[in-house]
């Protein structure tokens, strides 16, 4: 059992936790995931690593609550535990030599893009990171993304908190202006990677994003997390998650995303509709 030594929401829909699990939290770096289970008849799910405490022997977890398995984590408290926490998974960020990257964050997807720009700070890298959010109301993690980066620029759609435009707007006048970026790590909805991949292309920059496929064993065993990868089969699980943007079959891994949504809402719906009577 895995103990919850700490919860927090970060906005409506989107909470941290610190789970007590000491052996990942000695080995897992920048990049990994972890697989829990909330209980016996729970499904497996992945989630990025957000920061660990090596000495306290705690893992952050950041999730959204977003289908049944996260709205049953999210009825935990500290002091309940998990029943599975398996990691650390996947190949940890290729950051070494990296002189000026620009980290780009969407959403939920800044918990997994945090630890990256400050895996990188710690390593002296240049770090600008840009945020990208619906509205003012659901910005988080906004003074940690600060403390590990140069420049943060926090975006929102409809501009409420007066930086109007999507993550793009701002990454192009960063790759417009700023001619020794050498890296781009984007994390974020699928449609929002694949935007920063087009647009990163023409200028010739690397670009790494984090694919979070359909997932069950981790292992790359059941072949839920395939992707194509320049023309290439590859398992998200064991050979990502990061993978170069510039390479990823974006038609594909946005239609398997898409293939159990209606399962996944009616599920949902079953345990609300459960925990209401």
């Amino acid at each position: 059992m895995y103990t919850i030594t700490y919860k927090r929401p970060l906005n409506p829909s989107v909470t941290m936790m610190k789970i007590e699990a000491p052996l990942i939290a000695r080995k897992a770096k920048a990049g990994q995931f972890i697989i829990l289970r909330v209980n016996e008849t729970g499904e497996r799910i992945p989630l990025t690593i957000a920061e660990t405490d090596p000495q306290a022997g705690t893992v952050t977890i950041i999730y959204q609550k977003v289908g049944k398995t996260t709205l049953l984590l999210d009825t935990l408290e500290q002091g309940d535990a998990l029943l599975d926490f398996a990691g650390p998974l996947g190949k940890a960020a290729e950051l070494d030599g990296v002189r000026h990257a620009v980290v780009v964050g969407g959403g939920v997807g800044c918990a997994i893009a945090y630890p990256e720009a400050k895996a990188l700070h710690a390593l002296g890298t240049q770090v600008d990171m840009v945020a990208g959010f619906r509205n003012k109301d659901i910005v988080m993690l906004e003074e940690e993304m600060a403390a590990v980066s140069d420049r943060l620029s926090v975006m929102t759609d409809d501009g409420s908190n007066g930086n109007k435009g999507f993550v793009t707007v701002r990454l192009k006048e960063l790759l417009d202006t700023e001619k020794d970026i050498d890296l781009v790590v984007a994390i974020g909805p699928l449609p929002m990677m694949r935007a920063v991949a087009e647009l990163t292309r023409p200028y010739g920059v690397k670009t790494v994003i984090s694919m979070n496929p359909i997932m069950i064993d981790g292992t790359g065993m059941c072949g839920g997390c395939r992707l194509t990868v320049g023309g290439e089969t590859k398992f998200a699980c064991v050979d990502g998650p990061e993978f170069d943007a510039h390479q990823i079959d974006w038609d594909e891994s946005m239609k398997r995303a898409g293939q159990y949504r209606e399962q996944e809402h009616a599920c949902r719906l079953l345990f609300e509709e459960g925990r209401q009577g």
